[in-house]
């Protein structure tokens, strides 16, 4: 095997040019990441530390039988049951309507992720609405007044709860009390 300048040898059937390349099916190879260990005492903590991490987690719903998933912000969070708002205008509405069971997906910065699975209902308890109202100051400006017939605002009740760490390829169930 001929040598190059510098003591790089050229493979049997290369090109000069491609001497020191490395070849294609070898480039993208990557060791698999080591995940740190879990606790499994700390999974809920850790799963609420994402919750709070995400401003924009993905909405997943069921448009007969074809899924839809879209950014959401919520408006209030109490553990693992979150509350979504929305206008009676958008699909999202007749979705839920016909199936509740909806999944949220959060991801913070260093990937880990969280899924919650629930039954969406629509809050009619007053004095929740104007918790929520008076906490969210661009609802109020956008929408009016709480009476505002396009206002629906959701609760999301898990019925399951999992975290995953970045590379884990894992899931953990979340204990939900």
């Amino acid at each position: 095997m001929p040598l190059l300048m510098g003591g790089c040898p050229i493979a049997k059937g290369r090109k000069l040019a491609d001497a020191g390349r490395v070849p294609y099916r070898d480039r993208h190879r990557m060791t698999k990441p080591t995940p740190k260990p879990i606790d499994p005492i700390d999974v809920r903590a850790l799963a609420l530390g994402v919750i709070a991490a995400d401003r924009f987690p993905q909405l997943a719903t069921l448009d007969r039988d074809q899924p839809r998933v879209r950014p959401v912000s919520p408006v209030k969070t109490d553990g693992f049951t979150v509350y979504v708002a929305n206008l009676r205008q958008y699909h999202k509405t007749t979705e839920i309507a016909a199936n509740p069971k909806v999944e949220l997906c959060y991801m913070d910065a260093g990937h880990n992720q969280v899924r919650l699975t629930g039954i969406a209902e629509i809050v009619t308890e007053r004095p929740l609405l104007e918790e929520i109202w008076e906490a969210n100051p661009l609802m109020r400006q956008f929408l009016g007044s709480i009476d505002n017939p396009q206002l629906i605002i959701y609760r999301i009740w898990p019925t399951h709860v999992r975290y995953m760490q970045e590379w884990a390829l894992e899931y953990h169930a979340v204990a939900l009390s």
